[in-house]
């Protein structure tokens, strides 16, 4: 009934406030990211005035419209109350928490007590009667009549007795009276991904530097080398975009202005006379060989993701066929993309300002609906954060509504509340600061940060070392040692990590100028002719790290690491732990791996699940050899040629106690 205007609105007879509830984004405005197979514990504040007892519930539910499940929630102490439920299907989830005084719960409460201290109950023994019949009005004609013989117990000689009754109590819970009960307002939705959205090794490659030497390589050739990648445990192969390439403005070699004619251009000048956004580059191939390349990849566990750059060479199709996409200047020409002081005089950016936004905004998303069709389920997305966040909440929530396994990797090095605004959008996974991070404090935060709550519930980390335009300075001065550093650091702290390869491997680390971030004869603008076999190569390295990745169940989940105390500011520590298998590793690292260093190690033994043991064996899970520990004193040794050790830690199993012979 609704209320009459002039009076106190009906909402204020409720007593029970909901506080604090979690897990939450913003309030319930944005999904709270999980995987599936997951258990989802909910907490909440939930309190009330005075001394009555509160029945207090969890409804969930798969999608928008199905039916809820409810279960009830448990008061842990303080005011706490949790429950926790599965989620076992990929898509979007709903929660609710809902909570009443429970009038006969308080009443048979306090029946116990006046039991207790010897008070006559006949007239306690009458209100609670009363309320079973009030009850009743709510029930069905059975479960009514059920209640009325319940009631007339209650009237007898063993009507202390009857009020325990369970049956009693679960009828009074079935049909008690909800007008008054609190409810928590907007369901909280939580969108649960596929297990790759939490856990994947990736690997970024130029198709078109896998050819025979001196060659133009083709999709083919990818399909045909692919062994080499999935040797070394990657499951994710990265191309860098397939599409046509255009020749207006096209950029020549080390990011010249002006290309030599048989100069083959960044493949992110997208589109020519052979197409756009939905076509293959004719010297890769054709849409067969991307099926034999796709097929290729998962015969061996390995899964494709394309590049979604939103922009355009000047002789995309588009810019013919649809100018009123693109933002003009005053003499008709069409301004080029730049960010000063850079400059792309090869990419002309899209407007999504324009009078026909809706027309454009439908074509991007025909583009990866074209790919998904094709059987593409990852997209890496270049620089989202220059595009409409309007844009992408509704691009991705229309890809997932039809296809909700798809995965969508964000390239966004920008400022952080923005690399988090997209996450919240929808985006699965995050390129981040990592790069930078390269201090022992500044990295033990930043790991932290972005894989513990309140992030870790919208935002999941993808490290990455590299990628074709930065090559850090960490790279360029360390060596080998700090590749191996940086590698690990990357694939041992959170669930996703990628390299670009084989820069990486191959140890690539000269820069175009000094002080800069982009390599020298960057392959944007070239065909590499890369030599895999090279002896020098971190391919065995990387190949273990991805191993110990797959068979340590504690690195298997995404959960926080633990950093762990170590006693040299030059080198870092951390732990994980899987409490379900008893898989404990330790990693340490050297920050400053040139020179051999030693740091004491104070483990927190509570964290690893090591309480009250003093004693473990290691295994050195690069090295293949086994230590025995004292945990009071842990020194551990990095040198520059072993700057990395990664263990696995096994508690010393007790001697067994000395049977006596029995006296005679």
């Amino acid at each position: 009934m609704l209320d009459k205007p002039g009076e106190l609105p009906s909402h204020l007879r409720r007593r029970v406030a909901i506080d604090r509830v979690g897990p939450e984004v913003d309030g319930g405005r944005f999904a709270v990211k999980r995987l599936v197979g997951d258990r989802v514990l909910v907490q909440a504040d939930i309190v009330c005035d005075g001394h009555d007892e509160l029945d207090c519930r969890l409804h969930v539910r798969h999608g928008e419209t199905g039916q809820w499940t409810v279960e009830p929630l448990t008061c842990v102490g303080n005011d706490l109350w949790e429950a926790s439920f599965t989620v076992d299907r990929i898509g979007l989830w709903q929660y609710v928490v809902t909570a009443r005084v429970d009038t006969f719960a308080t009443w048979l409460r306090d029946l116990g007590r006046r039991e207790e201290v010897g008070e006559d109950l006949t007239l306690e023994l009458a209100v609670g009667a009363e309320l079973v019949h009030a009850a009743a009005h709510r029930a069905p004609a059975a479960a009514a009549d059920e209640m009325a013989k319940h009631a007339l117990r209650l009237r007898g000689a063993d009507g202390a007795q009857a009020a325990r009754d369970a049956r009693l109590s679960e009828l009074m819970t079935t049909y008690a009276d909800h007008r008054d009960e609190s409810r928590l307002e907007p369901p909280r939705p939580i969108w649960v991904d596929r297990s790759r959205a939490g856990q994947g090794a990736w690997y970024e490659a130029f198709p078109r530097s896998w050819g025979p030497a001196g060659q133009h390589g083709t999709l083919a050739d990818l399909a045909d080398r692919l062994d080499y990648v999935r040797g070394m445990g990657f499951d994710v192969l990265y191309l860098a975009p397939i599409h046509p390439i255009g020749t207006t403005c096209r950029k020549g070699r080390n990011n010249a202005v002006v290309a030599d004619v048989d100069d083959v251009g960044s493949p992110w000048a997208i589109g020519s006379s052979a197409g756009g956004h939905t076509a293959i580059h004719p010297h890769l191939g054709t849409l067969a060989d991307f099926e034999r390349l796709r097929r290729r990849a998962e015969s061996l566990g390995m899964e494709l993701a394309l590049d979604l750059a939103i922009q355009c060479s000047p002789d995309h199709p588009w810019v013919r066929e649809h100018p009123e996409w693109f933002r003009h200047r005053p003499d008709g020409t069409i301004r080029h993309a730049e960010n000063p002081p850079h400059a792309y005089q090869d990419i002309v950016p899209l407007d999504f300002q324009c009078a026909q936004w809706r027309q454009l905004w439908e074509a991007l998303g025909g583009v990866v609906r074209f790919w998904v069709d094709q059987g593409v389920r990852i997209f890496r997305v270049d620089n989202p954060h220059t595009k409409p966040f309007a844009f992408w909440e509704w691009l991705i929530a229309d890809i997932h509504r039809t296809h909700p396994g798809v995965i969508f990797l964000a390239e966004a090095f920008t400022r952080p509340k923005t690399m988090y605004r997209l996450a919240k959008l929808g985006f699965t996974q995050s390129y981040t600061y990592f790069t930078w991070r390269t201090g022992k404090r500044e990295l033990a935060d930043y790991i932290l940060e972005v894989t513990a709550p309140p992030v870790a519930d919208f935002y999941r980390p993808n490290f990455w070392p590299n990628t074709p335009d930065i090559l850090h300075e960490s790279l360029q001065r360390g060596g080998r040692p700090m590749f191996m550093v940086r590698a690990a650091l990357a694939a041992l702290t959170v669930g996703n990590w990628g390299i670009y390869g084989p820069a990486f491997e191959l140890l690539e680390a000269t820069p175009r100028v000094q002080g800069g971030e982009d390599y020298l004869d960057s392959e944007t603008y070239e065909i590499k002719d890369w030599h895999f076999d090279a002896p020098t190569s971190l391919a065995p390295f990387i190949t273990r790290l991805n191993e110990v990745r797959r068979t340590e169940a504690a690195l298997s989940r995404i959960r926080p690491p633990v950093i762990q105390s170590i006693d040299d500011p030059h080198m870092l520590a951390w732990s994980r732990y899987d409490a379900a298998s008893g898989s404990r590793v330790l990693a340490v690292v050297s920050l400053e791996p040139a020179t051999p260093r030693t740091g004491l190690v104070e483990l927190s033994l509570d964290a690893l699940g090591l309480a009250g043991i003093e004693a473990v064996v290691a295994h050195d899970l690069l090295d293949g050899t086994t230590h025995a520990w004292d945990l009071a004193a842990l020194s551990i040794e990095c040198t520059p040629q072993a700057p990395v050790r990664v263990f696995r830690i096994v508690p010393l199993a007790p001697e067994p106690t000395a049977r006596h012979a029995p006296a005679d």
